[in-house]
C-alpha cells in the first residue's frame, strides 16, 4: 500500500523552482525530501509526502490525527526501521 506520510520542514534548500529540497521530520526521523510540488512551502510547515516528493501542505492538527491513525494501524514500522 502507497501512503503520504505527514512531516514538519526544518530547512530548505532552495536551488530553484524544480529542484527546491528541504528536511523534513517524521516524528523524530529526519529525511531530504523534493518540495518542488509546494513552492509555497516554508520552515514550520506540515507537508504530505509520498516517495521523496511533498505533494500538499496540511496544518498541524491533520499531520496529528495521519500520524494517529497510521499508529493505529502499525504503518509506522518501515519509516522507523529506515532510521536505523
Amino acid at each position: 500500500m502507497c501512503l503520504a506520510i505527514p512531516g514538519k520542514i526544518t530547512s530548505i534548500t532552495d536551488e530553484g523552482e524544480m529542484t527546491r529540497r528541504g528536511s523534513v521530520d517524521f516524528s523524530g526521523v529526519t529525511k531530504e525530501i523534493s518540495l518542488a510540488f509546494v513552492p509555497e512551502a516554508k520552515v514550520g510547515d506540515h507537508v504530505l509526502v509520498h516517495v521523496g516528493f511533498a505533494i500538499s501542505t496540511i496544518d498541524e492538527a491533520e499531520a496529528q490525527e495521519i500520524f494517529r491513525m497510521l499508529a493505529e494501524m502499525d504503518e509506522l514500522g518501515e519509516l522507523e526501521d529506515s532510521a536505523t
